[in-house]
C-alpha cells in the first residue's frame, strides 16, 4: 500500500503530522475496533476469506473508517480510489468509473472509497448501483451520519452497514502509547494530565494525536497535570447535531431517564443537551410533554411545573433559565408514575373512530325548545348534586353501545385515591344498574 506522502509526491523527511506518522500500516495496528476486525468478526472473516464486499462504516470522527478503507484496499490487492462527496459532483464519478472500467479490462479491481457519502444527493447516490452490482467497483463509503436516515434504501441494500466505536480510554491511551514509542520521547504529562488529554479527546483519535503534537511542542520540563493540560489545549467539542440523530438520541435518553425515575442520569442528559448546545425551549417542551405522558395524574403538579420552567426560562433566559428546567426534570424523575390517561385517551380515540356517528342518550341531552322536550330529550336525567351520593350512577354511552372503561388508574400517588373513588362509583352504578333491570 503506497504512503500518502508518497502519494502526494513528498520526500520521506518531509516534516509529517503526528497523527500520518501513525497511521496503522496492517489491520492488527487498528485500535479500538476488535469488535469488526479480530478474527472470527464480520470484518475479519471478510478479509479471511478474501472476498470483499461494498460497505458503509458508520461511525464519530477520528475511528478509523479512512485508515480501514486504505488496508481493506491493499489486503484485496485493489486501487485505492478515494472521493470527498464535499467536493466531488457527478463529473468525479463518471471519470472514476470510465477509470475503472478500464482496469477491470486488464484484472485489478478498483476499491472506491468515498468519505461523507451521506452528503450525496439521492440522484447522486443512485448514480453508485449499476456500478457497484457489475463490480466495477466496490463501494466502501464513510458516514458520521445514521445510515437508515441519510442513504438510500437501494444502496444500503447492496451495501453492509459495519459501525465503528467511538475510542475508549484504553483505546486512546494505546494511541498516546504509541506516539512516545514512536518519537521516542515520554509526554510530560501527570496520570490525571494524561488522563485529562484523553478526556478532551473526547473518543477521536485523530484529535487525540493532535492534541499530543501540540503537548511535544511544548518541550515542558515539567509534567503537566490536568489543570495546566486544560489551560494549554482547546477541548474538543462534544459530538452533536441539533438536526440530526444525536439530537433524537439525547432527548431519548432524558425521557427515558426521567420515565425511569432517575434523576441522575436525567440531570446528567440534560446536561449534554444544553453543553452540546441544544435550545433549552425545545427540552422544556419535551419536558412538557413528559410531565402530561408519563406522570399525569399520579403527580398533577408535574404538569404545572413543567409549563413553569418554561415560562420561567422564557422569562430569565441563559443561564439562570435553565435551572428552572433542572428543577423540572429532577422533580419528574423522582415524582411517582403514570401513563393510565395517555393510555386511555388512546384507547378512547381509537373507540371513537370505530363507533362513527352515534347520538349521545337523550336524557343528557339539553332540551331548549317544546319540540325537543316532545322528542325525550333530557327525559328521566338525574341532577346529580342532588342525589344522596352525590352520584347518579346513569348511562353517559351512546345507546347500543357497550361501557367501556379506558381509565384505569394505576394507583401510584394521587391515582391512588382516584382509583379508590372509582371503584367505589363503579359500585354504585352497579346498584344502579340491578334496580333498572328489576323493573
Amino acid at each position: 500500500m503506497s504512503d500518502l506522502f508518497q502519494t502526494a509526491g513528498l520526500e520521506d523527511d518531509a516534516p509529517r503530522p503526528l497523527a500520518d506518522m501513525l497511521r496503522p500500516r496492517t489491520i492488527a495496528d487498528v485500535v479500538g475496533q476488535d469488535h469488526l476486525l479480530a478474527d472470527g468478526e464480520p470484518l475479519g472473516r471478510m478479509l479471511a476469506s478474501g472476498r470483499i464486499a461494498s460497505m458503509i462504516l458508520w461511525g464519530p470522527p477520528g475511528v478509523g473508517k479512512t485508515t480501514i478503507a486504505r488496508l481493506i484496499a491493499g489486503h484485496g490487492d485493489m486501487e485505492f480510489v478515494q472521493l470527498s462527496a464535499v467536493f466531488s459532483g457527478v463529473k468525479d464519478l463518471r471519470e472514476v468509473f470510465s477509470t475503472a472500467e478500464a482496469r477491470r479490462a486488464t484484472g485489478r479491481g478498483t476499491l472506491l472509497f468515498v468519505d461523507e457519502i451521506h452528503r450525496f444527493n439521492k440522484a447522486q447516490q443512485d448514480g453508485f448501483l449499476p456500478y457497484v452490482e457489475s463490480g466495477i467497483v466496490t463501494l466502501i463509503g464513510a458516514t458520521t451520519e445514521n445510515p437508515s436516515f441519510e442513504l438510500n434504501g437501494a444502496l444500503l441494500s447492496r451495501a453492509q452497514v459495519f459501525v465503528l466505536k467511538r475510542l475508549d480510554e484504553k483505546a486512546l491511551d494505546a494511541l498516546l502509547m504509541r506516539a512516545e514509542k514512536t518519537t521516542e520521547q515520554d509526554l510530560p504529562l501527570t496520570q490525571d494530565g494524561r488522563d485529562a488529554l484523553i478526556a478532551f479527546a473526547d473518543g477521536d483519535g485523530r484529535y487525540l494525536l493532535n492534541l499530543a503534537e501540540e503537548i511535544f511542542a511544548l518541550a515542558s520540563q515539567k509534567k503537566l497535570d490536568a489543570k495546566s493540560v486544560a489551560k494549554h489545549l482547546q477541548k474538543r467539542a462534544p459530538a452533536y447535531d441539533k438536526n440530526r440523530e444525536e439530537h433524537y438520541n439525547l432527548i431519548s435518553a432524558l425521557h427515558k431517564s426521567i420515565r425511569g425515575s432517575d434523576p441522575d442520569a436525567a440531570l446528567y442528559w440534560l446536561a449534554r443537551m444544553l453543553t452540546g448546545g441544544e435550545d433549552p425551549l425545545y427540552i422544556a417542551r419535551r419536558i412538557v410533554r413528559m410531565a402530561s405522558e408519563d406522570i399525569g395524574l399520579a403527580d398533577p403538579l408535574a404538569l404545572m411545573l413543567a409549563n413553569e420552567a418554561m415560562n420561567t426560562y422564557r422569562f430569565l433566559g441563559s443561564p439562570e433559565g435553565e435551572l428552572a428546567i433542572a428543577h423540572a426534570v429532577v422533580h419528574m424523575a423522582t415524582a411517582p408514575k403514570s401513563n393510565a390517561v395517555y393510555t386511555a385517551f388512546k384507547s378512547a380515540m381509537r373507540t371513537a373512530k370505530k363507533t362513527g356517528s352515534l347520538m349521545p342518550p337523550a336524557h343528557i341531552l339539553n332540551a331548549p325548545t317544546k319540540m325537543m322536550k316532545d322528542l325525550g330529550y333530557g327525559k328521566g336525567y338525574a341532577y346529580d348534586h342532588d342525589t344522596e351520593e352525590g352520584f347518579s350512577g346513569q348511562n353517559y354511552f351512546p345507546d347500543g353501545m357497550e361501557r367501556e372503561q379506558f381509565y384505569a388508574p394505576k394507583g401510584e400517588g394521587r391515582e391512588r385515591e382516584i382509583k379508590a373513588r372509582l371503584e367505589k362509583w363503579a359500585a354504585l352504578r352497579a346498584q344502579v344498574e340491578d334496580k333498572g333491570n328489576l323493573l
